[in-house]
């Protein structure tokens, strides 16, 4: 428990960290917001790429570990999708914004926790789980878009460039591929990356930090509160037993349920904006989520590390 804890607390202390210095507006206007993208563009990337290429996966098999986590999708989301018809009714827009905070993942918190927790061996796990599901769950939540909110407008063509141009699904495939390859990377590049890459998990957490709107979270609506347990208890649930079902073991297993257990995306506002999603209620959803987390995942972990 006590290690649990020592690795989740500078986690979440970086992440109000950084939800401090956007109130003293520190360092100075816009400078969030392009610190975001460079973590995005730039240091996961690398992170990725330094990692995978250098990562040893003599014997690695990921189908029943991929497929643990797109079963538990499929299951929810038949779940989440039979509920609204039959009780909760919720509004097309609304809908929406509960689909993605059920299902959708922070992927800084969940490569900063990975690492913390099992080192670079959780980190290859991670990288192979995000270069698989990042695709399935925007096709899932672009067709859930498509279906419940009139104003979506994305086109077959515009969501493939999406995730064809997507950093860090390029860079894991980059990352595999100089692996597999075995022609390595050059070695003053290689210590470059490696530099490189260490400001991507703290610089990404306060940018998490930076993303929370406490002021959003007053009214408990039925929305958020389907949209939380879903994501920090059913999605964990659900996936640890897919798992065991299909033989996963191990910290294989254990990095399945972190990453379910985690909060949802914090960039998952952005969709809505641009496909017709509640924003108010999603940014209410990330906010929670994620201060609800520093409960849940303790619970969660303590059963399943």
């Amino acid at each position: 428990m006590q290690a649990i804890l020592d690795s989740l607390l500078p986690i979440f202390l970086l992440i109000f960290l950084g939800y401090t210095f956007k109130h003293l507006r520190f360092p100075g206007e816009g400078f969030w917001e392009q610190a975001d993208r460079f973590t995005y563009y730039a240091l996961f990337p690398a992170l990725f790429i330094y990692k995978l290429s250098n990562a040893d996966l003599q014997g690695f098999e990921g189908t029943a570990f991929i497929s643990s986590s797109l079963l538990a999708v499929a299951i929810l989301t038949t779940i989440l999708v039979a509920l609204n018809r039959a009780w909760l009714h919720f509004s097309g827009a609304a809908f929406t914004s509960v689909y993605q905070g059920a299902l959708r993942f922070n992927s800084y918190v969940f490569l900063a926790l990975v690492s913390s927790l099992y080192g670079d061996e959780g980190l290859i796990l991670a990288a192979f789980l995000i270069t698989f599901f990042v695709p399935i769950i925007n096709i899932c939540c672009i067709s859930i878009f498509s279906i419940y909110a009139s104003q979506s407008s994305l086109s077959p063509m515009s969501f493939i460039r999406s995730i064809i141009k997507n950093p860090l699904i390029l860079a894991c495939f980059a990352g595999g591929a100089i692996n597999v390859i075995g022609t390595g990377i050059w070695s003053p590049l290689n210590q470059t990356l490696s530099v490189l890459s260490s400001a991507a998990l703290p610089l990404g957490l306060l940018s998490v930090g930076v993303g929370l709107h406490l002021d959003q979270i007053k009214a408990a609506k039925l929305e958020i509160i389907i949209a939380c347990l879903f994501k920090l208890l059913l999605f964990p649930a659900v996936i640890a037993g897919v798992a065991m079902l299909l033989g996963v073991e191990g910290i294989a297993l254990s990095v399945l349920v972190l990453f379910a257990a985690l909060p949802t995306a914090s960039t998952s506002h952005i969709l809505s904006r641009e496909l017709g999603g509640d924003v108010r209620l999603m940014s209410a959803i990330i906010t929670l989520q994620t201060v609800m987390s520093m409960f849940t995942l303790m619970a969660v972990l303590s059963v399943a590390v």
